[in-house]
């Protein structure tokens, strides 16, 4: 079986890039969905621990959280210590899932895969990509979002030449979801030939 990895900076299209992995029948493996369900159940009492006051009913209150975390880097590193663990523990659970299944390929949907020095952890990398001004233009449609939130999302993320340089395959987004989905048919033809 082969494990893909998904991932592309904020903005990039890379939820539509899944879904694209998806319709062609792959099964994907969405890390900030399985983050969304931590936060909303075995996470919280950790988080609320850690950072006192970013829970309400049980559940991680992700504005609160962002403002406890707002421009302290040890703070981020210590959610991560609470979070990635648990993210791995339910990726580890999906790939063997559909190894033993019989799948030919899962991709794996890691926004941070590069920045966490998950690469090793593919077979192969997917980046999806498009201009810079197309990007902001995306993330700043976002409800809530700001010029400076944006900057400082991006100050954590690896800048996107450098990703693409690192790629096995880039789905460029920029274009228009059909150039994307021709990209991906693409990539899973030399895959899965």
């Amino acid at each position: 079986m082969i494990v893909i990895g998904l991932t592309g900076s904020i903005g990039m299209g890379k939820t539509t890039t899944a879904d694209l992995f998806r319709q062609a029948g792959l099964p994907v493996f969405d890390a900030d969905a399985t983050v969304h369900a931590l936060y909303e159940g075995s996470l919280a009492d950790d988080i609320e621990a850690a950072f006192p006051g970013t829970t309400v009913g049980g559940r991680v209150d992700r504005a609160r959280l962002a403002e406890c975390l707002s421009g302290d880097a040890d703070s981020f590193q210590r959610l991560e210590a609470i979070v990635h663990p648990a993210v791995r523990r339910s990726e580890d659970d999906f790939v063997e899932r559909y190894r033993r299944a019989g799948a030919p390929a899962v991709v794996l949907d890691i926004p941070l895969l590069f920045e966490t020095g998950r690469q090793g952890d593919v077979d192969k990398i997917v980046v999806v990509s498009a201009p810079a001004e197309v990007q902001r233009t995306r993330v700043l449609a976002r409800p809530g979002m700001t010029p400076e939130r944006l900057e400082a999302i991006l100050a954590r993320q690896m800048p996107d030449a450098d990703k693409r340089a690192r790629a096995d395959f880039i789905v460029p987004s920029g274009n228009g979801i059909d150039v994307a989905k021709a990209s991906v048919e693409a990539i899973l033809r030399q895959l899965l030939l």
